[in-house]
């Protein structure tokens, strides 16, 4: 019988209680000399030999209990050498607990990694929710979907439906229709601090362009496609899949508070911002899933929405000189602002930009101002009496949104046109210490997971994330699946690569893992 099986441990430890045996100091050799007990188990797990779970039994059951008989034998050693071999018991039962740390997250990643299928089977499910906002369809259909998924995982879920007044008065997009239906699942694991893990179920129209259908995911070549699988349904797979791995192969060293709401894509007041409101966002720290796998995102940019509307006067476009060309007027308009944008985009921040933007020149975050919607005009022969130019400006954190929206209203004050000016406050920049613990757990989970050490950076584009650090000051930390460039996000083959979800898989639950 070998010093690998639990019927040798039971044996040391309850057989001399029982037959009044006394094995004196040999014991404790037999335990923690190189190549005993200890060694023995820990070998075992090393090479697989053990099914799930094994890594938390050895160390929660096992040694301790070994640990403990060692030190009631030490009570019955000579004195004159009880010093020395506790110390020697001491340092061995260490040694285990740190070689014991390391093989749980390696049996956690094999146990991840046999059930990429099942991820892959959720994920698809997801995919065929068509939760293209707008209009915002299928959100009870695929909640009610997932409420089951979390039960089962041991989750208290709540479905959690925006008040028809509070989506009248704060949303304010067209096109909208039916409930704003969002998911909040909360694991009381008995821990002192709650995470918070957030992204959302919401996803872009498909567009053209696809080489397959964009709601049924397609596998090949390595890669995932389908819309939603980097923004942001791959993410709410690869939860799923470690939150079983948890379960199997560890224990939560967080309490848990899983936030999956709707209508980020939407660009306005989103799920995240009425949870935000109505006290729902309850924890210690907080992990967006919204953002991509370059690197851990500690800051971004925030937004302002604009609309400049330019009157002018209809007439028969024969005698056009008797009317006034809204479409005309509106081009000192647009010059001005491109004239601003020169100077507004020219200025940095000191938050470092994403490594994925650095081959297009671009190092530090920095703001932007964009001209992006034109309308004016009903007819050819017609000269049209309004034009409307709508944009938006990309805010750094060492900017104030107040200054960055009067800076543009300024730029257009003065011209001689019949000008009416609006812009509207959207998602705040966020800035998170490079240096808070929260940001050097994230890091070092990721490293776990990827063998790599991550990189800190900005993002360019604006996150409803950066509304709960300015309500709440919860301190986050954004990290995602996919790639920003590589996974054609909001494009046609929106993918993302089988490893890629398996990293991120393995990132979460070394993060959730005590």
């Amino acid at each position: 019988m070998g010093f690998e099986t639990d019927t040798f441990i039971e044996i040391s430890l309850v057989l001399p209680e029982r037959h009044k045996v006394e094995f004196g100091a040999a014991r404790l050799d037999v335990i923690i000399r190189e190549g005993g007990i200890l060694d023995s188990q820990i070998e075992n797990l090393r090479k697989r030999r053990y099914g799930p779970g094994r890594a938390k039994h050895l160390e929660e059951v096992l040694f301790p209990r070994l640990e403990a008989k060692c030190l009631d034998i030490l009570k019955r050693v000579p004195p004159e050498s009880r010093p020395s071999r506790e110390v020697e018991v001491r340092e061995a039962f260490n040694r285990a607990r740190v070689r014991i740390n390391m093989l749980r997250y390696m049996e956690l990643y094999r146990y991840l990694d046999s059930k990429t299928p099942e991820m892959l089977e959720a994920l698809r499910d997801l995919v065929r929710f068509e939760t293209v906002a707008p209009p915002g369809k299928n959100y009870h259909q695929i909640v009610d979907h997932l409420i089951p998924i979390f039960e089962d995982l041991g989750f208290e879920t709540e479905k959690v439906v925006m008040p028809q007044e509070i989506f009248d008065q704060r949303c304010g997009v067209a096109g909208l229709v039916g409930d704003r239906v969002n998911l909040r699942a909360r694991l009381d694991a008995g821990a002192e601090e709650t995470l918070v893990i957030y992204t959302h179920l919401d996803v872009v129209p498909a567009g053209d362009g696809w080489s397959s259908d964009p709601f049924d995911l397609d596998i090949r070549e390595g890669r995932v496609y389908g819309r939603g699988v980097a923004d942001s349904k791959g993410a709410v797979a690869a939860l799923v899949s470690a939150l079983g791995a948890v379960r199997a192969c560890g224990r939560h060293q967080y309490n848990l508070e899983i936030l999956l709401t709707t209508d980020e894509e939407v660009g306005g007041y989103s799920g995240l911002c009425y949870f935000t409101d109505a006290g729902l966002v309850q924890g210690d720290q907080m992990l967006c899933m919204d953002s991509f796998s370059d690197d851990v995102i500690i800051g971004c940019n925030g937004i302002i929405t604009w609309q400049a509307t330019v009157r002018g006067r209809s007439v028969h476009s024969g005698a056009s000189f008797l009317g006034e060309n809204a479409i005309e007027k509106a081009i000192p308009v647009i010059e001005a602002l491109l004239e601003l944008k020169k100077r507004v985009e020219a200025r940095r921040s000191t938050l470092r930009a994403s490594s994925e933007l650095q081959p297009f020149g671009l190092d530090q975050v920095r703001p932007m101002l964009n001209v992006t919607v034109i309308h004016g005009g009903v007819k050819e022969n017609i000269v049209p009496d309004r034009c409307v130019v709508r944009g938006d400006r990309r805010v750094i954190a060492e900017e104030r949104m107040e200054e960055a929206a009067s800076e543009m209203e300024r730029a257009v004050a003065a011209l001689p046109v019949d000008l009416e000016w609006r812009a509207w406050m959207g998602y705040p920049p966020m800035r998170i210490d490079p240096d808070h613990p929260w940001v050097a757990e994230v890091s070092r989970a990721l490293e776990k997971a990827s063998g790599k050490r991550p990189r800190l950076a900005g993002a360019q584009y604006s996150l409803d994330q950066a509304y709960v650090v300015e309500v709440t000051g919860i301190p986050s930390c954004v990290y995602g699946v996919g790639r920003q460039t590589d996974s054609n996000p909001h494009g046609p083959d929106e993918n993302v690569t089988l490893e890629d979800l398996s990293i991120y898989a393995r990132f979460l639950a070394s993060l959730m893992t005590a």
